[in-house]
């Protein structure tokens, strides 16, 4: 019993460590304060996303400077002779 349990928390470990993180980089962020220096979270859409969590617990919103728009879908338009 010891090994089945041990070899499945071992699947477990290496399923997660394998299993890249989606970063969230979005359009703005939140700078939170705190004593010993504060965190930050760029997951934030909309500029109202952000006042409104930052509220109440300290600290600021900023644009992301690191944020990078998903690119677009190009149409290609062909001249069809018919």
């Amino acid at each position: 019993m010891k090994t089945a349990l041990s070899l499945f928390g071992l699947l477990f470990v290496i399923a997660a460590i394998a299993t890249p993180a989606q970063a969230q980089n979005r359009p703005w962020c939140a700078y939170y304060s705190g004593h010993f220096g504060g965190a930050s979270n760029c997951g934030f859409s909309t500029d109202e996303q952000c006042p409104a969590t930052v509220s109440g617990v300290g600290g600021w919103c900023q644009p992301n400077t690191m944020y990078a728009p998903p690119g677009g879908r190009h149409r290609c338009y062909r001249d069809y002779p018919y």
